[in-house]
């Protein structure tokens, strides 16, 4: 799966919905990791694919339902549910609300309220780890509503990575994926190998939602991923062809950082 792309399983006994859902959200950019139209696929593909969200029908092929379905995806390990149903009824919302899912769709659906959610998914997640860990939490938000969407700068941490909101998705980045961070004016470019992030956020915000201990100011303009440098030198610092200054002010931290410190 390409590392870049929020994964999603869809759990659909309708053949036809799952195919739209999966033609649509692939093309706002996001990886479909299976779909499964019963328990027992949707076990087997959760536990064989990386999958960050679970799209969920409750009327499923089979005795168990997608509310049953979905408590032991959870007991296998936490992760957000967004119910996509045609069953309102008072009994079925009081079992899905024991599995605390973090959105919920009526059927017939539209693409739009779909990816509204998947984005709230996203969010609420993040925040009720957030809630669950300390000060020293691996969980970062920077949360902005704008209208019934999320603003452009926003920014999750999730355990190892990083979900970054671009265009009409979130972006999902490996922290030790990152190159460097670039300040320019308003915005902060993120790089990785393979693409250059645009974020309007200033590099000390920036460093201190991601909350990455790797990467390291060197520069008022730069901070870089110590796992990825190459060589360096009183003045310069390298990642294969990519050559970064070392600021007068940095130099101390920069040199810190490595045990023992070393000598100049």
């Amino acid at each position: 799966m390409p590392s870049d792309k929020v994964s999603i399983l869809i759990v659909e006994d309708e053949a036809l919905i799952a195919l739209d859902l999966s033609a649509g959200l692939q093309r706002d950019g996001y990886h479909i990791a299976g779909i499964a139209d019963d328990k027992a696929s949707a076990l087997t593909i959760f536990q064989q694919e990386e999958v960050d969200i679970v799209l969920m029908d409750i009327h499923l092929r089979g005795e168990e339902d997608g509310v049953d379905t979905a408590r032991e995806l959870l007991a296998i390990r936490s992760i957000p549910i967004v119910y996509l149903t045609a069953l309102t009824d008072d009994r079925t919302v009081e079992r899905v609300k024991t599995t605390h899912p973090t959105a919920f769709l009526t059927k017939p659906y539209n693409m739009a309220g779909v990816r509204i959610a998947i984005e709230l998914a996203v969010v609420n997640f993040a925040a009720a780890r957030e809630q669950q860990q300390d000060s020293s939490s691996t969980i970062s938000t920077n949360i902005k509503p704008t209208g019934s969407t999320l603003g452009n700068d926003t920014i999750l941490r999730l355990d190892d990575n990083i979900y970054v909101k671009n265009s009409v998705r979130f972006v999902k980045i490996a922290l030790l994926d990152i190159l460097y961070l670039e300040a320019n004016n308003n915005y902060v470019s993120l790089w990785t190998e393979e693409q250059k992030l645009a974020l309007r956020i200033s590099l000390a915000q920036l460093l201190e939602k991601i909350n990455y201990n790797k990467l390291v100011r060197i520069h008022r303009s730069y901070a870089v991923n110590m796992e990825k440098i190459t060589s360096f030198s009183d003045a310069e610092i390298w990642l294969d062809k990519v050559q970064l200054p070392l600021g007068r002010n940095h130099r101390e931290e920069f040199f810190n950082r490595f045990s023992p410190p070393l000598t100049r």
